[in-house]
């Protein structure tokens, strides 16, 4: 991929994950990632349309996953495509903790594991900071 293709999906993403709404300046440890949503290996694409910017931990925790288990369910669900769903449809943010609202928004919360301690304590602490300015 080329560097002028991953600034785009950079930009659009306003350098925050598409998935946890992280933003890089949070994470200065780990550099965000450009992630096929419809991985290589099912045949998904490295076009723009099939690109997001993605946090090192909701990289590495959806994987080549395009589905999982819903968790109240146990049926199988498509994760969040930030290219086709909108994250308020799915998503809210209730403290620092990120709720799925649908079947999709929870089974993306939990295979991505967006509210772990650390990610939960990652959030507070954002809140906290944010306050003081």
């Amino acid at each position: 991929m080329d560097a002028r293709l991953r600034r785009r999906v950079q930009l659009r993403a306003r350098n925050r994950c598409e998935y946890c709404r992280l933003r890089q300046k949070h994470d200065p440890f780990h550099s965000f990632h450009v992630e096929h949503i419809i991985a290589k290996q099912h045949r998904g694409s490295t076009k723009f349309e099939n690109l997001a910017w993605a946090c090192h931990q909701c990289n590495l925790h959806k994987g080549t996953n395009f589905a999982s288990f819903d968790p109240d369910t146990d049926e199988v669900v498509r994760l969040f495509h930030p290219r086709k769903d909108r994250w308020t449809d799915h998503f809210k943010l209730e403290g620092s903790r990120i709720l799925g609202i649908s079947a999709i928004g929870r089974t993306t919360a939990w295979l991505m594991q967006m509210n772990s301690e650390e990610r939960l304590e990652l959030r507070r602490l954002i809140s906290e900071l944010d306050e003081l300015d």
